[in-house]
């Protein structure tokens, strides 16, 4: 069970910043009212908790311990993007930073996963086109080699659901990772993420390789995995 501290955008004060759906934007399911500050991507900074785990927004601050991270190649080959894995390792936190801190106010919302509040960073889940499609979110994650065995990444994926469903209403919340990468693919079922089917050559690896992607997705309405 997920706990947040802090306060989420997505509330406003009755009767203002809301808006009804007409053709492709707007309402949600059912034609409800949605407050427009979750369709325009403006989110508040939160803190969630998972047992011993603390889910909170990246900062500059990660950048020495996100380094040590990229220079694990399961993280470079299947997280980092092929932006951060063509820089120099001495770049490769900071491209990779630059891209998410601050990117609340367009629709992510990056969380360091760290063991206890202030504890070493475990890893990272990212939850990015919030209400892009009405409703819907995508899901990234990794863990550092050290955190690894534990559990970490599946119950961090299921504490940022879990908020996303009951705070900013999402329904939906898709991932996709390469076939290739079965750690991914345990993690996203341990977090209650159902198969849905295989995207053909949707994974562009840094290499140059294109690999098939299973394709998971975990619904509001699902049960909750823990």
């Amino acid at each position: 069970m997920s706990h947040t501290r802090g306060t989420p955008s997505g509330a406003v004060p009755p009767g203002k910043g809301r808006t009804r759906g007409t053709g492709g934007g707007g309402a949600g399911a059912g034609g409800r009212d949605v407050p427009l500050a979750q369709f325009f991507g403006v989110l508040k900074p939160t803190t969630l908790t998972a047992g011993e785990l603390v889910l909170r927004p990246v900062e500059t601050r990660d950048e020495a311990e996100i380094g040590e991270a990229m220079r694990d190649p399961e993280v470079l080959r299947w997280a980092a993007g092929r932006t951060v894995a063509a820089a120099a390792e001495r770049e490769r936190a900071r491209i990779w930073l630059n891209a998410r801190v601050g990117a609340w106010s367009s629709g992510t919302a990056p969380f360091a996963v760290t063991d206890g509040e202030g504890g070493p960073l475990l890893g990272y889940v990212g939850l990015r086109d919030i209400h892009r499609a009405p409703d819907q979110a995508v899901a990234a994650y990794w863990v550092t080699p050290a955190a690894r065995g534990r559990g970490v990444a599946a119950r961090a994926l299921d504490a940022a659901a879990t908020w996303a469903f009951t705070t900013l209403r999402i329904h939906r919340i898709g991932l996709d990772h390469a076939v290739e990468n079965p750690a991914s693919c345990r993690t996203a079922e341990k977090a209650g993420f159902r198969p849905e089917g295989t995207m053909r050559e949707s994974f562009l690896a840094p290499d140059g390789r294109r690999h098939d992607s299973h394709l998971h997705a975990r619904l509001a309405s699902d049960p909750a995995p823990f």
